[in-house]
């Protein structure tokens, strides 16, 4: 016999597959198979196993197995994290501008030079480029010196802080003897106010510190910032006893009293509040007596 001939006689050979009851050994079914069948049964329970286990690699099992999902999965959420990331910059630059703002409203409103220096060149060659372009004329310069010798309506800032405050209860900062009241038209926006030496002062209301730092003309400063966009101002103290982000109550100790800075002729507090940007008499609204 040929190998040709075994070969087929072996592919063909059937077998046959009978299923029998236990008890009396009664045929229930006959299956009758070859071993071509057998091979190609395999084969197609391989290809189905296969095709299972793609679909379920590339669905509920993607997070185990696929890499690719866990590539992207994790390239979504660098993303997401470079937008918080961003958005945090943008908030904390926001907010340095408005620190650097209000210190220069308390260093009495020169531009500070760090302010310059972050500038780069580029920006600073354009920002020279629009002051020549924009200079007075010497009509503009009359007009502005006319207004600038007017006397200052003080009448504006008595309707802000009359109206806007008005159920509002502040702690005075210390007790003491008002020696120089509010007078806007001097350039005076606060109140002086003489106590004994080494006494604390206090924090009018609740709030957060917004700066805390030495000025030449004003000492040891305080600012803090209180809701309803009120700022209070503590100048030409001793000695500071909070730093910036600190969240004060009302009545909490904040510095103590001094005699700090070019600008002042002995120890008192100058405590100035500010409204939207516009100076109240802190007589109205606080007691200092």
């Amino acid at each position: 016999m040929s190998l040709k001939q075994k070969l087929n006689d072996w592919i063909e050979t059937k077998f046959l597959f009978v299923i029998r009851r236990e008890e009396d050994f009664s045929v229930i079914t006959s299956i009758s198979i070859t071993k071509i069948r057998i091979a190609l049964l395999l084969f197609l329970l391989l290809i189905t196993s296969f095709g299972i286990s793609l679909v379920l690699s590339k669905s509920l099992l993607a997070r185990w197995f696929d890499p690719a999902y866990i590539e992207s999965e994790n390239t979504a959420r660098i993303y997401q994290l470079s937008e918080v990331v961003d958005s945090l910059i943008l908030e904390v630059q926001a907010k340095d501008r408005y620190v650097k703002n209000i210190q220069q409203i308390i260093s009495g409103g020169e531009i500070p030079e760090d302010t310059i220096l972050d500038q780069e060149p580029a920006q600073l060659e354009v920002n020279r480029s629009e002051i020549d372009l924009y200079k007075y004329s010497d009509a503009t310069l009359s007009v502005i010196s006319e207004f600038e010798s007017m006397p200052l309506d003080e009448s504006s800032f008595g309707r802000i802080s009359n109206s806007a405050f008005a159920d509002t209860y502040f702690f005075p900062p210390l007790k003491g003897v008002v020696v120089s009241g509010y007078t806007p038209s001097n350039n005076h926006f606060g109140v002086d106010i003489v106590a004994a030496e080494n006494e604390p002062i206090k924090a009018i209301a609740e709030g957060t510190v917004i700066f805390a730092s030495w000025t030449l003309e004003t000492g040891y400063v305080v600012g803090i910032q209180h809701s309803n966009e009120l700022i209070s101002i503590y100048k030409h103290n001793s000695v500071i006893l909070k730093s910036v982000g600190d969240a004060v109550r009302g009545g909490e100790i904040v510095a103590i009293i001094g005699n700090t800075g070019e600008l002042t002729t002995g120890q008192h507090l100058h405590l100035e509040l500010w409204y939207k940007g516009n100076p109240l008499n802190p007589q109205e609204f606080i007691t200092f007596d």
